[in-house]
């Protein structure tokens, strides 16, 4: 059986209870680093583990924390102010992960992002969590005064001189603010609508001044980091893709639920030994991996290894880690036609080739469904989702085509039945 590593406290500690956490080894990474490393130390720390981002752009965070620590380094005092901001907005279908982390272990994450705070410079910190996770909001804001009455947050952190405040936001359920540009917006009290970049979060991020973003799962790492070792960590996983990944497994499976492994597991491993396999042994039929806005893949690709270079040429991608399994038997061109149907409805308009092509796309997918679709629609779903890839704003148009695109790929007799028959 295999060690759970971020999940470890999860069902074991009273995530409300500070001291719970305390007993469990929480805060001692923290206060390592305030007694014994520079910024400097923990940046080359993270980046040594190898840690990426685990919300689906995958982007080195000892990078993205060094990009923010040395952002506005010329600058007045005052006018270098910095923040870190948590992205637990999890709008993403099929992905439970980070309410799971916020619900059970709190602290962890919270003490993640006050290393990120020490590193890159910031004085505060955000926690834009679901609107929709009540739970997670409660627990991370006792949490937060926890914390500051234990002297583990706010003015002058354990007598080191370092102050850090962090505080929480609520979304009001738009997918798009899971974009951090979109984000920050809505953190600032606008609406929602993702900026051009660059810039970037780094150099012009919250309020305009330098910021690091991260997914909660990102930063429930760093403290385990820190006080495991980048060494060990690196050790996890395989020579390109680091660590551990929590998965959520749903759909035609006998056991959904969270799974931890490291990269590199199989999805057959994760289908059929953490899953419990097919529900009904029926036969495995598609995987969407990733997420809702990844790629589909077929029982041919089960033995493929989930890491960050074995997918992208497959059309998929680790993603969020959600991990959606249908059987055979499932109308696939319908559950592509589902999954359009939610980014059209969650595309925010700002730009023409999201607002119009998904609506395009949508629309197709419901004539080829209701057997009134021509083959030539085929190749315009191609051609639409193409286009959406490489001219859209932001991340919703240009990732949620892939699921289109890979279904025609994998699939595409499903779709010609739809318009033979």
């Amino acid at each position: 059986m295999e060690e759970r590593i971020l999940l470890a406290n999860c069902g074991v500690i009273d995530p409300e209870d500070i001291e719970s956490y305390r007993k469990a080894g929480g805060y001692k990474a923290l206060k390592e680093v305030l007694s014994a490393k520079t910024p400097e130390d923990v940046i080359a720390e993270i980046e040594k583990s190898g840690l990426r981002g685990r919300g689906g752009a995958a982007f080195p965070t000892g990078l993205k924390w060094k990009f923010t620590r040395q952002a506005g380094s010329a600058r007045q005092a005052k006018e270098d102010e910095k923040y870190v901001v948590c992205n637990a907005d999890e709008g993403e279908p099929g992905t439970f992960k980070d309410r799971m982390l916020l619900e059970d272990d709190p602290h962890l994450v919270l003490e993640g992002m006050i290393i990120a705070g020490f590193a890159t410079g910031a004085q505060n910190g955000y926690f834009f969590i679901r609107g929709e996770y009540v739970l997670s909001i409660s627990r991370m804001e006792k949490a937060i005064e926890q914390a500051k009455q234990k002297g583990l947050l706010g003015e002058n952190i354990l007598g080191s001189g370092f102050s850090f405040n962090a505080h929480v936001r609520a979304g009001a359920g738009a997918y798009i603010c899971g974009e951090e540009t979109a984000l920050f917006a809505a953190i600032e009290g606008k609406r929602g609508i993702p900026r051009l970049k660059p810039p970037f979060p780094p150099t012009a991020g919250l309020w305009q001044k330098p910021t690091t973003i991260n997914n909660v799962e990102t930063l429930a790492n760093v403290p385990i980091i820190i006080n495991r070792g980048a060494d060990w960590y690196a050790g996890l996983g395989t020579e390109s893709s680091k660590g551990v990944k929590i998965f959520g497994i749903s759909g035609a499976v006998r056991s959904p639920g969270l799974y931890e492994a490291p990269f590199g597991v199989t999805l057959r491993h994760l289908i059929y030994e953490k899953a419990g396999g097919m529900k009904g042994d029926k036969p495995l039929k598609a995987i969407l991996c990733g997420g809702a806005a990844s790629g589909f893949l077929s029982s041919e690709h089960l033995d493929t290894p989930v890491d960050y270079q074995s997918l992208p040429p497959l059309g998929s991608g680790v993603g969020s880690g959600a991990i959606a399994v249908f059987a055979e038997g499932v109308d696939i061109v319908d559950i592509v036609r589902q999954n359009a149907g939610f980014f059209l409805h969650e595309s925010c308009g700002a730009c023409i080739p999201c607002r119009v092509g998904s609506k395009q796309i949508y629309d197709i997918l419901s004539r080829l469904v209701k057997g009134q679709g021509a083959e030539s629609d085929i190749d315009l779903l191609v051609d639409l989702a193409e286009t959406m890839k490489i001219s859209s704003r932001c991340g919703l148009g240009i990732a949620s085509p892939t699921p289109v695109l890979t279904a025609v790929k994998y699939f595409k007799d499903d779709f010609l039945e739809k318009v033979r028959h």
